[in-house]
């Protein structure tokens, strides 16, 4: 570089990259995750899933395809900031609507360019996420010893519950399926299984492949009570995704689950949902070093022997150790042999770690939500 740095990312131990600043001016503190997928950055940079992270994207072509309304997986960017390593590219794609460095500064999103983000990986993989201050300053002026000390005062995000910051305010009807040419995203009107999805930072296209399954959705804040839950008579409730350490909104969830598998509704979960349902089940979890971030992750089914590709976004897992008797650990990845999937014996309640969704990412694992259909047309065809 031979123009002053415009942006600059402080670690925790003191080491500092230089680049160039885009996005919004200022400065964040947050985790610092890579993420490995090729495509999808608005909807990363959109995914509840990463409040509290500043995401490294591995794939240089950052920008290309531009940003447009129907990729959001929230109103909102989550993330908290971007890091790269060339500086966007202009975006060249049909259903680009806007530059992506214009709805990041609008956004209020700080992002740098021009940084060795291999060179970082590699200092992520082998220390673990490391806690960050991302500063940009259109005049390059940086306070470091500040930025060092503001880093090391990030608390990070054991025992931090963070899906009461991103998870709806009040509950509502969905009814929007999945995307398909050339309608686009279409309303699903017929009748359906009634399902409520508790919200801990769900990704819209979950609740879109829910719609497509044949549910009719009712969404519920993360704070939900079990008699709210049951008061809605669902045939099935949902358990989303989200940011933050399970154990901490396991708090107020884990309560809430455990009265729902008194019953015999049928319960499915994703990610954070995962995690809490294995709480509630009488697991443990554990912070993982720098998590899974990607959209080409190999898990394996051990029912089955089929090997699916995911897309995977968490920096927490289950202890498989842990799993009591009558819960069958039923996925794991293939990279490192965590766990990935659990259901109970004998019950249709189950869950996942990986996104099934994809959004971005493969759709190998679209028939975890037909599976779920098929547990509340087999549980309706139950005598009470």
């Amino acid at each position: 570089m031979t123009a002053r740095p415009t942006a600059c990312l402080v670690l925790a131990d003191g080491t500092v990259f230089y680049g160039r600043g885009f996005g919004a001016t200022g400065q964040t503190v947050a985790e610092l995750c890579f993420n490995t997928a090729m495509t999808g950055y608005q909807e990363i940079m959109t995914d509840p899933s990463y409040a509290g992270q500043i995401v490294t994207f591995t794939f240089p072509h950052i920008g290309n395809t531009g940003v447009n309304v129907d990729d959001d997986e929230t109103a909102e960017p989550v993330a908290a900031g971007m890091v790269v390593k060339w500086d966007p590219t202009l975006a060249s794609n049909w259903r680009s609507e806007k530059e992506l460095t214009e709805w990041l500064a609008a956004r209020g999103r700080i992002c740098i360019g021009g940084v060795d983000t291999r060179r970082l990986t590699r200092a992520i993989r082998q220390q673990g996420a490391p806690h960050v201050a991302l500063a940009h300053d259109p005049e390059g002026n940086f306070d470091l010893e500040a930025l060092v000390a503001e880093a090391r005062a990030f608390a990070g995000l054991e025992g931090l519950d963070l899906a009461k910051h991103v998870t709806c305010a009040q509950s509502y009807q969905w009814n929007e399926m999945r995307w398909a040419w050339p309608e686009g995203y279409a309303p699903r009107t017929e009748p359906g299984f009634k399902v409520v999805a508790v919200d801990f930072g769900a990704k819209r296209n979950i609740l879109r492949c829910l719609a497509s399954a044949g549910c009719d959705v009712t969404v519920l804040p993360a704070t939900a009570t079990a008699d709210e839950v049951l008061a809605h008579k669902p045939d099935g409730v949902f358990l989303s995704n989200g940011p933050g350490d399970p154990a901490a909104t396991g708090e107020y969830a884990v309560p809430m689950i455990k009265e729902v598998l008194g019953t015999n509704i049928p319960v499915f979960g994703i990610c954070l949902g995962h995690q809490m349902l294995a709480l509630a089940l009488g697991a443990q979890t554990i912070k993982m070093n720098h998590g899974h971030h990607g959209a080409n992750h190999p898990v394996k089914d051990l029912e089955t022997g089929k090997v699916e590709i995911t897309s995977m976004n968490h920096g927490f897992t289950v202890d498989s150790q842990t799993l009591p008797d009558g819960v069958v650990e039923t996925h794991v990845s293939l990279f490192d042999g965590s766990n990935c999937g659990i259901r109970m014996a004998g019950r249709p309640v189950f869950s996942v770690q990986y996104h099934p969704e994809a959004s971005p990412g493969p759709q190998d694992s679209y028939y975890l939500f037909e599976r779920f259909a098929e547990a509340m047309r087999a549980a309706a065809a139950t005598p009470a």
